[in-house]
């Protein structure tokens, strides 16, 4: 009796393992994996950043009035006439232009410092644990949380002369003046935009100190009390110093974010700033869709991407150098 032969079967792991074509391709697809995944990013900067930004640096170099709006293409070859009626300190434009820009620089320092202020004081008040600590973190994020346009025409309701929140308290109830002062306009449209940036941003400077805070031990400061060292003391030496990274990167971002705030401008006084509140994005605006010369406003865009890329610049490469010194 014969007893016949059969072949056994292949094993599952065998049957399931990849060819030498599909070894070939694993390579080729892991290297190519990282630019797969960044191209979507790449392409929307690039239809969002770049080629506006490009797009608007070749506006600043032709005469692109109201008569060329319908044909772009159309509009004669200005050169550099553009940026020389921008820095033309001398004519109306380029006046208008310095005075908006001292009102930026003001505003942009002040709103600055008073928002460090604040979100430092909050964060270091709010560092040790007490009971309800979260419901007061919460509290203090709400103003960077509600949309920008709610909260800003919210500020514009309460800042009206006759019918504000903020004049009903001035003078109703605490009985600080007798006349009821214009608050979006005259001088004091400047410490309305001051006011409305700082409540605006300081939750963003209160949020990252708080943040670094957090990697600082708690070890250290009880060292520092053992030894005699007060509060005040203890922020200095301790706090300030630990803080510096963070703090070298939110000055800077808080610079940026302020020099060039549209949003708050425009919600608060509509078309029509005055001069105390005349912030250069807002100038650039209504230079280009006011008078429909929307080469000038280009120009004048590109003067102030110059003049923050040199800031931004120059700020990394001086707190780079002490950074190295330190």
């Amino acid at each position: 009796m014969s007893v016949a032969t059969e072949t056994a079967p292949a094993s599952p792991v065998a049957a399931k393992r990849p060819g030498k074509r599909g070894l070939d391709r694993r390579p080729g697809l892991s290297r190519k994996l990282p630019y797969l995944l960044l191209a979507p990013a790449v392409l929307l900067e690039l239809l969002i950043h770049i080629i506006p930004m490009l797009v608007g640096i070749w506006m600043s170099f032709v005469k692109l009035t109201k008569f060329f709006i319908a044909n772009w293409s159309a509009a004669p070859w200005a050169g550099f006439n553009n940026y020389r009626v921008a820095v033309d300190f001398h004519n109306a434009v380029g006046e208008g232009l310095l005075k908006s820009f001292g009102v930026t620089v003001a505003f942009s320092l002040i709103t600055l410092a008073l928002a460090w202020v604040l979100g430092m004081a909050a964060a270091v008040a709010l560092q040790p644990p007490f009971r309800g600590r979260s419901v007061v973190r919460t509290l203090f994020l709400v103003p960077y949380a509600l949309p920008a346009y709610a909260g800003i025409l919210t500020w514009n309701f309460m800042l009206q002369r006759d019918t504000g929140a903020v004049n009903h308290v001035i003078v109703d109830n605490l009985g600080l003046t007798s006349d009821r002062p214009f608050w979006l306009i005259g001088s004091n449209a400047l410490v309305s935009l001051i006011t409305v940036a700082v409540w605006k941003l300081w939750p963003f400077a209160f949020l990252t100190l708080m943040a670094g805070l957090q990697s600082i031990p708690r070890d250290v400061y009880e060292a520092a009390a053992v030894d005699g060292a007060g509060a005040i003391r203890q922020w200095r030496n301790i706090t300030l110093p630990s803080l510096r990274p963070v703090n070298l990167v939110l000055v800077l971002v808080l610079f940026l974010w302020t020099f060039s705030d549209f949003n708050t401008p425009y919600v608060l006084f509509g078309n029509a700033q005055p001069p105390a509140g005349d912030l250069i994005t807002f100038h650039i605006y209504n230079a280009s869709f006011l008078t429909w010369n929307f080469g000038s406003g280009a120009a004048m865009s590109v003067l102030l991407l110059i003049f923050l890329m040199i800031v931004t610049g120059a700020y990394l490469i001086i707190t780079g150098r002490r950074s190295r010194r330190a």
